[in-house]
């Protein structure tokens, strides 16, 4: 009965620790601020396309997101 406990301890603290590891450096790079592009026509197909207008607009990069296709434009708070 115990060896069965011990796997699924030794188990759950790799996990714990793959996932620590995941989340570690996301924390250190700072937030994000992130906006509509008020430029963008039409349907968002090339993430290059739409970080060329977010440009213009002022903010650093740019990114297609949604159902609708929408060009969201980012930049470091």
């Amino acid at each position: 009965m115990e060896r069965p406990v011990r796997l699924f301890s030794t188990v759950l603290l790799m996990l714990l620790l793959l996932f620590s590891t995941e989340i570690g450096p996301m924390t250190a790079e700072g937030r994000k601020c992130e906006s509509q592009s008020h430029r963008f026509k039409g349907i968002c197909a090339r993430k290059s396309n739409c970080a060329a207008v977010c440009q213009t607009e002022g903010f650093h990069s740019g990114h297609c997101r949604g159902f609708r296709r929408r060009c969201f434009c980012t930049k470091k708070c």
